[in-house]
């Protein structure tokens, strides 16, 4: 990251959605989307602003614990988003939203999300692992070594991510296991905005979850044809959190097979304490030698 570019101010400047004023059946927002040297959306970009979009039509002391999404189609980040919200329900304690990404007349990502108002009852979480190293105990990736593409998404990215153990960017090390563990944060603070926190916790669970199918087979990201796209994405808040603060994102694959892959993920707070759950299925195209 060089002086000159602020990968966070453009991460925040995404989120700040604007009321397009529209009033029909639905509420109108509309975004714009970061630079990216791939030339399509990062997907956490979108679901992060659909939650925006969605939570935009709540009072503020009523929040998102669960979304559902479908990636639809590949979003050009030249192009605006217009997102379409349609209020489904409002009950006592709960709320639902559909909220819909759209470029150039068509849907490139559609989601159903849930609100709830806080409320006591039962509480357990599953314990972070035992024996993770201490964030400033592992290395940055050495965006130097990089193929081109992949170096300019490290040093733009607003995310400081380290991974427990080897990356999967240009080779894979170690054991291929479908599990790993990966230290995640803003690369600076944020303020304190809850609903910013948990939109920009939706930017980072899109991040790396993929890589626990590569990793199971050896496979790097570097390799020649390679093909991976998210195909659906669900996640469920269970605590607050900051995401300028360090998170450990624990994830693993129980299952590919038919060229999709199933990964999942847990979100700690460095105390360990459980802030989110995620679940999504990747396309995976590895060329056959």
């Amino acid at each position: 990251m060089t002086d000159a570019i602020d990968p966070v101010a453009s991460l925040l400047a995404v989120l700040d959605l604007r009321d397009a004023g529209a009033r029909t059946t639905e509420d109108i927002f509309t975004g714009v989307s970061q630079a990216m040297p791939t030339g399509r959306v990062y997907g956490g970009q979108v679901l992060a602003q659909t939650i925006v979009a969605a939570s935009r039509t709540l009072p503020p002391e009523r929040t998102v614990h669960s979304m559902h999404g479908y990636f639809l189609r590949p979003g050009d980040p030249a192009d605006g988003i217009t997102f379409s919200v349609d209020r489904i329900h409002d009950g006592r304690s709960f709320s639902t939203r559909r909220t819909q990404a759209f470029q150039a007349g068509v849907p490139i990502f559609s989601m159903i999300a849930s609100f709830q108002d806080e409320d006591p009852g039962l509480e357990h979480f599953e314990p972070m692992p035992e024996g993770i190293p201490q964030p400033e105990d592992t290395a940055p990736v050495d965006a130097e070594s990089l193929h081109p593409i992949s170096r300019r998404l490290l040093s733009e990215s607003p995310v400081d991510v380290r991974h427990v153990g080897s990356s999967v960017y240009a080779t894979v090390e170690g054991p291929h296991v479908p599990r790993q563990a990966v230290w995640m944060k803003l690369r600076r603070t944020v303020g304190d905005d809850p609903a910013v926190h948990r939109a920009a916790l939706a930017y980072l669970s899109d991040l790396t979850i993929q890589e626990t199918i590569l990793r199971a087979h050896g496979v790097a990201w570097s390799a020649p044809g390679l093909r991976v796209a998210s195909l659906d994405h669900a996640m469920w808040w269970h605590r607050a959190a900051r995401v300028d603060d360090w998170l450990l994102y624990v994830q693993e694959s129980p299952n590919a097979r038919g060229g999709r892959g199933l990964s999942t993920g847990r979100i700690y707070t460095r105390e360990g304490v459980l802030v989110a759950s995620v679940a999504q299925e990747v396309m995976v195209r590895v060329p056959r030698e």
